[in-house]
């Protein structure tokens, strides 16, 4: 019996040799594809920092869940930029030379755009922008995933016109945007046939709005064509309070779910052109939605900044698939023409480095934005162009 168990024994080791030998050899785990996010986090428009961080974790774990990217799991590192240009401007160089990112996706506000993209230029990094701009930042290492004026008015003004008249207040900011904005509705009002009554820019930081709710009234415009957000955001419900939008209705541009607080629920049919709208019923914008909301949690807001910030991730799976290897220099050549599925709808980029995007007509009801009208691919005119983004 001792026999024959010592020969059963030898017998089990040399099988297990054999089939350790042609087993799987286990490897270390594979290197992730690092990607920068270079958002607000402090310094006053963190409530928009926080959307697109929600988007950028949404996507981070979708795209892992599904086996990454060419087989390589995707990991977000995120860096504050305080709402500060230079503050910005660092944590674009950390992520490249410190954290090691194949591309970067953010800021939020205009000033830290400009500030971010020559250091990325000068690192050969892609920004991928997901938050609705002004236009006309043309370079090979920035791609716009949010809209630009046109996606906006072209939209919106021609339904307004319509359905409201064509007499226009234009109120906003004292800033790049607002002044942009304007000026690419001027021309379109006109062709509408309407015409602008008066105008006025702020500082954003009025606390008393009589003299400017008189204005309003006394123009007798029919549409407040509206650009300002921080404290002037508290122009709406007091504007509402005193009656001046019995007769003037709201045409807001920039408007998101996230800024519906403000208003405090009470303030009804202000209208916007936006490339998603949360309350959708379509199916995928549903489910979406809910994920969202089930990683945010019941007290935050849900915007179109959370699914821009979602599709940059995804732009840059579809491109780096395209290419079919991760380098900065072949994930531009590849996000140029690149067209990806979004929870809105198709979303193609074009070789000016702008994203054709489905626009959606919504208006407030209480504290929430209702779909009205689907309207479509809508092509941006971003005041680049191929040669242009060659550079």
């Amino acid at each position: 019996m001792a026999c024959r168990s010592v020969k059963q024994g030898v017998v089990g080791v040399l099988a297990g040799a054999i089939l350790a030998a042609f087993a799987p050899v286990e490897v270390a785990a594979v290197e992730p594809i690092k990607i920068g996010a270079v958002l607000p986090f402090s310094g006053g428009v963190e409530l928009y920092g926080g959307q697109g961080r929600l988007g950028l974790e949404l996507a981070m774990a979708d795209i892992n869940a599904a086996g990454g990217i060419l087989g390589r799991p995707v990991a977000v590192v995120f860096r504050d930029d305080g709402t500060r240009p230079n503050i910005a401007s660092e944590a674009a160089r950390k992520a490249v030379e410190e954290d090691g990112v194949l591309a970067v996706v953010g800021p939020i506000t205009s000033q830290n755009l400009d500030a971010i993209v020559p250091v990325l230029a000068e690192r050969r990094t892609p920004l991928l922008y997901a938050t609705n701009y002004e236009g006309g930042k043309c370079s090979r290492y920035m791609f716009a995933l949010n809209t630009v004026p046109n996606q906006e008015l072209d939209s919106l003004l021609p339904y307004m016109t319509k359905t409201f008249g064509g007499d226009y207040f234009l109120l906003g900011a004292d800033r790049d945007w607002p002044h942009r904005m304007f000026d690419a509705a001027g021309p379109v009002i006109a062709r509408l046939g309407g015409k602008v009554v008066d105008k006025q820019y702020t500082l954003g930081a009025e606390k008393d709005f009589a003299s400017l709710a008189d204005r309003v009234v006394a123009s007798k415009a029919k549409i407040l064509l509206y650009a300002l957000k921080g404290d002037g955001m508290q122009f709406i419900p007091y504007a509402s309070e005193r009656g001046v939008f019995r007769n003037t209705t709201v045409a807001f541009l920039g408007l998101t779910e996230a800024d519906l607080k403000a208003f405090g629920g009470k303030v009804d049919n202000i209208h916007a052109a936006v490339p998603f709208v949360v309350s959708s019923e379509d199916p995928k914008a549903k489910a979406f939605t809910a994920r969202a909301r089930a990683k945010a949690g019941p007290d935050k807001a849900i915007s179109n900044y959370v699914e821009a910030h979602y599709n940059a991730l995804f732009a840059i799976k579809a491109a780096l698939e395209k290419a079919g290897k991760v380098d900065k220099e072949a994930l531009i050549d590849a996000l140029e023409g690149v067209t990806f599925d979004s929870p809105a709808g198709p979303v193609t980029i074009g070789r000016d480095h702008h994203a054709t995007l489905d626009m959606f007509l919504a208006k407030t009801r209480g504290p929430q934005l209702l779909q009205v009208q689907a309207l479509g691919a809508v092509a941006p005119k971003s005041g680049c162009t191929a040669a242009s983004v060659a550079r």
